[in-house]
């Protein structure tokens, strides 16, 4: 990877799932207790061995398609903040639904390694409707900001479905050689589903000439990662299978961190 934040071949990313913001529908009021939250997750995460922390506004459903408010940047800013202060670990940043711009923003203020970008290339038919690629912008602003961070770009991101005649190679292709992403993620069709290990080969096999690495973003559990790591891919991000009861929106759980940690360190 070009930019590259890991510090391991094989990084396992935990997902710090925010609750709702100030400002969307099911914000319960309490600012702080969203802080509190953010900061106990990304330390559990830590003590439970990952190689880095994914924020993202989990909460904040049903998401602005493109543009989120200067209000959702700012909230996002002061968390993300507050996380690459109190962890000893790369923090990425996405913000949904396809908000690059101020992820990249975020990213760049609060000293965060890395983000996420949904949709980075090409078009995708999703529960907000038509969401375009905006890797001209996305790169461009990058070098304006001067930021060193990674940009890893799903490829048929989950809970969409791609627009036109494009394959997942051809995706794959086009995400990192027409829009620079420094990584790529393979996902199921949601949040929490299986990713396909026949999806990860052909990305993985894509891609193989490429410096770009190449990330499992759904489904991850301790009983899969092994098989999607020997499937080809270098780095997995992990939400639900992490949390209390396997439920997404509930808090980190200790002793489920170690149990995905440990099956790739001892598999």
């Amino acid at each position: 990877m070009t930019h590259d934040p890991f510090d391991t071949d094989t990084p396992v990313v935990g997902m710090v799932h925010l609750p709702p913001l100030p400002g969307s529908p099911r914000f319960d009021g309490d600012r702080e207790a969203i802080r509190e939250r953010a900061l106990e997750d990304a330390r559990t995460l830590e003590e439970g061995g990952v190689d880095a922390v994914l924020l993202e506004n989990f909460g904040d459903a049903p998401f602005y398609p493109e543009d989120v408010p200067t209000h959702v940047v700012a909230d996002l800013a002061s968390v993300a903040t507050e996380l690459t202060e109190a962890v000893d670990l790369p923090v990425g940043v996405n913000v949904l639904r396809n908000d690059a711009t101020a992820a990249l923003s975020v990213a760049a203020a609060s000293d965060a390694s890395f983000i996420r970008v949904n949709v980075h290339v090409g078009t995708a038919a999703t529960d907000q409707g038509l969401l375009e690629g905006q890797a001209h912008e996305t790169l461009r602003l990058r070098e304006r900001l001067e930021a060193d961070v990674a940009i890893l770009a799903d490829v048929h991101v989950k809970h969409a479905t791609p627009v036109g005649d494009d394959t997942l190679e051809r995706a794959a292709r086009e995400t990192v050689e027409r829009g620079l992403a420094d990584g790529v993620i393979v996902s199921g069709p949601g949040t929490g589903t299986e990713t396909a290990l026949e999806d990860v080969a052909r990305v993985t096999e894509t891609l193989a000439d490429r410096e770009v690495g190449v990330f499992v973003g759904s489904g991850v559990t301790n009983e899969t990662i092994d098989d999607l790591f020997a499937a080809g891919a270098d780095g997995a991000i992990v939400g639900t299978a992490l949390k209390r009861d396997g439920e997404t929106t509930n808090p980190v759980a200790l002793e489920r961190v170690r149990d995905v940690v440990d099956a790739v360190i001892d598999p």
